[in-house]
C-alpha cells in the first residue's frame, strides 16, 4: 500500500482509528474523517508519529520481504465532514482529489446506534441511523468511483456487522442498516469490477469497545456463550481484514464479505 492514499470515514476514534492505523503501518497515506474535527486531529497526529516509526518487518503478520526497508514516511490528515450529508461529501472528495490527485482505497465505517424495540423506535431514531450507517456509504462510494474509475484501480471496503445476517432485538435499524451495506456491497462490485474496483464488506461480531467495556460481567457471560471463540474480538482482528481487502493482494476478491466474530455466525 505504499503511496496508496486511503480515505476512512468515522475514524476517530474506535474500530475506524485502528483501520486508519494498520493501513498507515503499511504504507498508505491516511485521511481521518469524522464530525469530530478536533479528536480527528489528534488521532490524525497520533498514527503519523507512530506509523513513521514503523520499521520493516515489524508489522504484525508481515515479513522483512514484504515491506520496504526503513520506515515509512506517511501523511495523515484530519478533514471534517457529515458522510451523510451529499453536498459536504462531494466538497470533501473535490478537496482529496485536488490535495493527493488520487484516491485508491475507501473504508466507509461511520456508523452510530440508536437502539429500540420496533414499537417504541421513533421515526428519527429510524432515519438517523439508516442515514448515517447506510447512505453515507452510497454518497461515499458514488464520489469515491468518480476518482477511482479515472485511475482504473480502487478498493472499496464496507463495514458491516453480524446482525446483518442475525438480526438483533432493539436493533432493527442497525441491522437493516448493516443489510443494507451488505446488497449495496454485492450492487457496486458487478456494477464496476471492469473498471478495476473491487467492492466488499467485513461484518465484525462483537468487538472490544468503549461500549463493551460498560456491560457487566453477567451480561458479557451470556454474550460469550454465543461466540464459539469463547471471547470478545479486538479491533485489530477487524482492522486487518479491512487492510486485506484494501491491498493489491485481494484483486480478484470483490462482492464478498468477511465475518470477523469468533464463530457467532457461519
Amino acid at each position: 500500500m505504499k503511496g496508496h492514499v486511503a480515505l476512512i470515514t468515522g475514524s476517530a476514534r474506535g474500530i475506524g482509528r485502528e483501520i486508519a492505523m494498520v493501513l498507515a503501518k503499511r504504507g498508505a497515506n491516511v485521511i481521518i474523517a469524522d464530525v469530530n474535527l478536533q479528536q480527528a486531529e489528534i488521532t490524525a497526529s497520533e498514527i503519523e508519529k507512530e506509523a513513521r516509526c514503523q520499521p520493516a518487518g515489524e508489522i504484525p503478520g508481515e515479513s522483512n520481504s514484504s515491506v520496504a526497508e526503513g520506515t515509512y514516511a506517511i501523511k495523515a490528515v484530519a478533514m471534517q465532514f457529515n458522510a451523510a450529508n451529499g453536498s459536504e461529501v462531494e466538497s470533501a472528495f473535490t478537496h482529496i482529489s485536488e490535495q493527493f490527485g488520487r484516491l485508491d482505497i475507501l473504508v466507509n465505517n461511520a456508523g452510530i446506534t440508536r437502539d429500540a424495540l420496533i414499537l417504541r423506535m421513533k421515526d428519527e431514531d429510524w432515519d438517523s441511523v439508516i442515514n448515517i450507517n447506510l447512505k453515507s456509504v452510497f454518497l461515499c462510494t458514488k464520489e469515491a468511483i468518480k476518482l477511482m474509475s479515472k485511475q482504473r484501480y480502487g478498493r472499496i471496503v464496507n463495514i458491516a456487522s453480524v446482525v446483518a445476517f442475525i438480526g438483533n432485538p432493539g436493533q432493527a435499524n442497525y441491522a437493516a442498516s448493516k443489510a443494507g451495506i451488505v446488497g449495496l456491497t454485492k450492487s457496486a462490485a458487478r456494477e464496476y469490477a471492469k473498471r478495476g474496483i473491487t467492492v466488499n464488506a467485513v461484518a465484525p461480531g462483537f468487538i472490544v469497545t468503549a461500549m463493551t467495556d460498560t456491560l457487566s460481567d453477567k451480561v458479557k457471560e451470556e454474550m460469550f456463550s454465543t461466540i464459539p471463540m469463547g471471547r470478545f474480538g479486538e479491533v485489530l482482528d477487524v482492522a486487518n481484514a479491512v487492510a486485506f481487502l484494501a491491498s493489491t493482494q485481494s484483486g480478484y476478491i470483490t462482492g464478498n464479505c468477511i465475518h470477523v466474530n469468533g464463530g457467532m455466525y457461519m
